[in-house]
């Protein structure tokens, strides 16, 4: 796997969450607006999907952890590690780590508060999140595929619409990939809340999802956020 590097784009679409703003994240205690999750970890899968190509992105899946905040524009580089572990350092910090796997399980089926079902189609609005952050590895257009960072914001989209009123962050999230979707496609998801704690930064839920297309099974996500900050 090589390293990648790039000004880390603060997409305007994420306006709506207050820590995505100057202003905003400085009243959370930022230095200022805060790059989505969602966009960092697309960077990140960039050196996998670069490294190990379709395969990975059907039939793999990734861990990724937020440990800090990357500021608009600010240099961000994308580095494997000797574990294949890929680690994302800006301003000589590490803000984030991606474990790759190959071939994930299935996950169990979740215990918890089912929220609404919600469908989804793949146009552009979600396609198109990786190359408006630019993230341009030409592997999606030319196979055809969905970038793996769009199931991460179908997940945020659910917790938007479910789950949040005010500023809130997005902490880390499990995604398995268990076969082929395309641009165009419909998918089908189904969550539930599995678990709700307190921290010292604020309350966090951590929810599970399937995301299903013609009834079949495609994605798997476990998806913790900080939905009500301290």
């Amino acid at each position: 796997m090589k390293p990648w590097s790039i000004n880390a784009v603060n997409l305007p679409e994420h306006s709506g969450n207050p820590v995505h703003t100057v202003k905003g994240g400085m009243a959370a205690g930022f230095a200022g607006a805060v790059v989505a999750g969602t966009t960092i970890a697309a960077y990140m899968t960039r050196p996998v999907a670069e490294a190990w190509g379709a395969d990975w992105v059907t039939a793999g899946g990734y861990d990724v952890a937020f440990h800090g905040p990357v500021l608009a524009d600010e240099p961000l580089t994308v580095t494997p590690d000797d574990d294949q572990r890929i680690v994302a350092h800006a301003g000589g910090r590490e803000c984030a780590s991606l474990t790759p796997t190959r071939n994930p399980k299935p996950f169990a089926a979740p215990v918890g508060t089912r929220l609404e079902p919600r469908v989804f189609k793949l146009t552009d609005q979600w396609t198109g999140y990786a190359a408006r952050a630019g993230e341009d590895l030409s592997l999606y257009a030319i196979e055809q595929l969905v970038h793996p960072v769009v199931w991460i914001t179908l997940a945020n989209q659910v917790f938007v619409e479910q789950m949040i009123d005010g500023a809130w962050v997005h902490t880390r999230s499990r995604v398995a990939h268990y076969g082929t979707v395309n641009p165009g496609d419909v998918v089908v998801v189904e969550a539930f809340e599995i678990d709700r704690f307190e921290t010292r930064s604020g309350e966090r839920a951590v929810v599970q999802m399937e995301m299903t297309l013609n009834g079949e099974p495609v994605v798997h996500i476990e998806h913790e956020a900080l939905v009500r900050l301290f």
